[in-house]
């Protein structure tokens, strides 16, 4: 039985805190959440600790969630129609783990649970990562950082609504998924999970369950060391309905009703309040030391004596608790064929929308591909690229109605076109980007606010640094194309990579002259724009710019310095090339070649012997005015280019250090 609390006990932050030596199992599912804690003890145990705490903590709610709420079948992990669980706190990853076991996703054997806390030596690898990895099956995304999940199960949310809404009939229901979503204190503590669950509130997503593991400790100590707010109040102002289970730790009974009450909730996600104990039933239950680490031997015998097995067995689940979890299989496969069944009739009643949601399923993107080769970026001669990429984006709306996009602020300003019946608006941030790259999702990130451009609005607005860290991340494209020519080749290159994140770089000076750029082009990352055979230097920028270098080369001319130029709007796809190609670009000689961009230069050591670029972070006056200020105009490019060349006296450029100019 459920330990019993008085009124007087519900809400304080004592809720289950002491261990409860006198419960004792009674029903299968107090045997199903004995099993969970036993595997999650060994695993725990197996390699010197990890984060089990949590984990044994929250048995219970796995017991209810992926016995009795949630729709998904082990049989096929990626059954689209299925309900997707997303562990934002990624650090009890063992929960995930043992819930993937008990119901039976082939992958997810024992010896790969064995994997877990290993050192990974002589090639050894495990599905068990520390945090959950989206690569792996049956893990929807990849968690860690804490409040990023909460950030992605919305998305997640949205995605599902919009596909609700483009296709379900009054008929035929035929897109149900929800998600779900499990969260500690840690993770609703963060400014990225709350700015989304904000969102998720004012966009009414009732199809979003956000489950707080409220177990009132954090790593360091108690949770009132550092956090007394009422986070019930703060989630019904923020939009969300609230649920509370007073017992977590025993109750699976509680908590299916919560799920159950949450399942036809309308008009708003919900928040399950749910009190447990970290730890419970060991001997650091309710403190931090059961964060991470080992637990008491004395308690993990006592654990397993409940349970009906040998105090020194591990790795040993009851065969009627397997068969118990075993059965969502049989459950599952039954699930997914009615959907089957259900998606027949309605491809037959609705054959046109049925085409669409295959398409969608697979991946298709519409008819870009016609739409951008179509296009005529001479329309666009002189626009900022940032207006060029309004217009581009206009016509991929309607050539794509799988897009799903938009502005994270000032969207007129910055010419992302919508109407009054768009709904969702998504935000993006450096950690974002890093979690798309790192889950190999395709996304395409558009930056508008490109270096000391922004003027008038100072140093905050001119992200000098940036393009170091999105150049520096792995499995992320980073373009930054100079004019509509090169911004329409950015799209075809993003749009056909599948398999990873784009960012495109955009701004809002208007283009000055730059001959010869081309879209196909843009797909080899950098090319030559003007050749010059026997040309005392090399000239290479990109973006905004680019104009500016080509302005400077005509200054050079006249004075007797003559230039290639080189457009190289994505060092990421430039690296892909082949040796010879790049060879070919930047010329292995004597001759020097210089970068210019209004970043700060690292990136550009690898392929310049010299830079201009910035080294301090911008200032507060017109764009017009920094170009000048920041020696990035022409006439600056061009005597530093001089300067630079004078100094090197005819020297083998290669063979001296890389210089800042």
């Amino acid at each position: 039985m459920a330990p019993h609390l008085d009124d007087s006990e519900r809400g304080s932050k004592c809720d289950g805190i002491l261990r409860n030596p006198t419960w004792k199992p009674e029903t299968d599912d107090d045997y199903a959440v004995l099993a969970i804690r036993n595997l999650v003890f060994d695993m725990t145990m197996q390699n010197g600790g990890g984060h089990g705490g949590s984990a044994v903590g929250m048995a219970a709610i796995g017991v209810a969630l992926w016995k009795y709420a949630m729709r998904y079948n082990p049989n096929d992990s990626n059954w689209f129609d299925r309900d997707r669980f997303v562990l934002s706190n990624g650090h009890a990853s063992m929960f995930l783990y043992a819930m993937n076991y008990l119901v039976g996703y082939d992958a997810w054997t024992m010896d790969e649970l064995k994997g877990y806390g290993s050192a990974k030596l002589n090639g050894f690898t495990t599905l068990s990562h520390a945090h959950p990895e989206i690569e792996c099956p049956a893990v929807e995304v990849t968690t860690g950082p804490l409040g990023q999940g909460i950030a992605t199960a919305v998305g997640l949310a949205i995605a599902s609504k919009n596909l609700a809404a483009n296709f379900n009939k009054p008929d035929i229901e035929i897109l149900q998924s929800q998600i779900y979503c499990m969260t500690g204190d840690g993770c609703l503590m963060e400014g990225v999970a709350l700015e989304a669950i904000s969102l998720a509130g004012s966009l009414q997503l009732d199809n979003l369950v956000l489950l707080y593991d409220n177990n009132q400790v954090t790593c360091d100590g108690p949770l009132d060391w550092i956090n007394t707010e009422d986070t019930n109040a703060k989630m019904r102002a923020s939009g969300w309905e609230v649920i509370d289970v007073y017992d977590g730790t025993y109750d699976v009974e509680a908590i299916v009703a919560a799920l159950h009450l949450a399942r036809v909730c309308r008009g708003k996600p919900v928040f399950i309040n749910i009190r447990t104990v970290i730890g419970t039933d060991t001997a650091f239950a309710g403190t931090a030391k059961a964060h991470h680490g080992s637990f008491d031997r004395e308690s993990i015998a006592r654990s397993k004596v409940l349970a009906g097995i040998d105090p020194e067995s591990t790795h040993v689940v009851p065969p009627d608790m397997l068969e118990f979890f075993r059965e969502r299989k049989t459950y599952g496969s039954r699930q997914q064929q009615e959907w089957n069944d259900r998606l027949t009739r309605y491809k037959l009643k609705y054959p046109l929308d049925g085409e669409r949601l295959a398409a969608r399923i697979e991946g298709s993107f519409g008819n870009w591909v016609a739409t951008l080769d179509g296009l005529d970026s001479a329309k666009f001669q002189g626009l900022a690229t940032r207006e060029s990429n309004g217009e581009i984006l206009e016509l991929l709306w309607q050539a794509n109605p799988a897009l799903c996009g938009g502005g994270a602020d000032l969207v007129n300003s910055n010419k992302f076109k919508y109407s009054a019946a768009d709904v969702f608006h998504p935000a993006t941030a450096a950690p974002a980007v890093r979690m798309g790259a790192l889950s190999n999702l395709q996304v395409i990130h558009i930056g508008t606010h490109d270096s000391f451009q922004e003027g008038q609005n100072g140093p905050t607005h001119q992200p000098v640094e940036l393009d170091s860290l999105f150049r520096a991340m792995p499995n992320l494209t980073y373009i930054r194309p100079c004019d509509a020519e090169e911004l329409i080749g950015a799209y075809q290159y993003a749009l056909e990579e599948r398999h990873s994140p784009s960012f495109i770089s955009i701004a809002r000076d208007a283009v000055g002259p730059v001959p010869s750029t081309s879209r196909e082009h843009t797909a080899k990352g950098a090319y030559v724009i003007c050749e010059r055979l026997g040309a005392n230097v090399t000239l290479v920028s990109c973006g905004s710019e680019l104009h500016y270098v080509v302005a400077a080369a005509e200054i050079l001319k006249q004075r007797g310095i003559t230039s290639r130029i080189v457009s190289a709007p994505s060092l990421d796809i430039f690296s892909k090339q082949s040796k010879e190609y790049q060879d070919s670009v930047f010329l292995i000689n004597r001759s020097p070649i210089v970068s210019a961009e209004e970043y700060v230069p690292l990136a550009w050591s690898r392929y310049a012997t010299a830079s201009i670029g910035m080294k301090s972070f911008g200032y507060s006056a017109s764009r017009e005015s920094n170009y000048d200020r920041f020696g990035l105009d022409a006439i600056s490019i061009a005597d530093k280019v001089a300067l630079y060349l004078k100094k090197l006296d005819g020297r083998d450029a290669r063979q001296q250090a890389w210089a800042l100019l």
